[in-house]
């Protein structure tokens, strides 16, 4: 296996997570968030059932390649009629904890995808 080394620098990445919040480069963040890999953006839903099509549609506008989907400290699957946009699109939209997330996201930044993390926090 070849391994190349990744230029993340200046790239927004998670450091921690928690229940509650999240840190990315070592700065604690509450709250739903849309992060990409150079802007953090408050996302409107607070908890899982308030997601509308709407939400997505603030995440379809940061013109993703593909999209984490982080529900919180528990996995949780909103209906496909919610981000239909998204896969309309020929999105992917992959759905997990938040923690797992967090991981994922920094892989995925790492290999140069053009990944975006849409999370809730609980």
């Amino acid at each position: 296996m070849k391994l190349h080394e990744a230029d993340t620098a200046g790239s927004n990445l998670f450091t921690a997570s928690s229940a509650g919040h999240v840190e990315i480069n070592k700065v604690r963040h509450e709250g739903s968030l849309i992060v990409t890999a150079d802007s953090i953006t408050p996302w409107r839903p607070a908890r899982f059932e308030d997601f509308s099509d709407a939400d997505f549609a603030a995440v379809l506008a940061k013109q993703p390649e593909l999209v984490l989907l982080g529900t919180g400290s528990k996995l949780r699957f909103p209906h496909p009629k919610l981000y239909a946009a998204l896969t309309n699109a020929g999105i992917g939209v992959e759905v997990m904890d938040t923690a797992a997330l967090c991981r994922t996201y920094n892989i995925l930044l790492a290999e140069g995808r053009g990944v975006v993390a849409a999370l809730l926090q609980d």
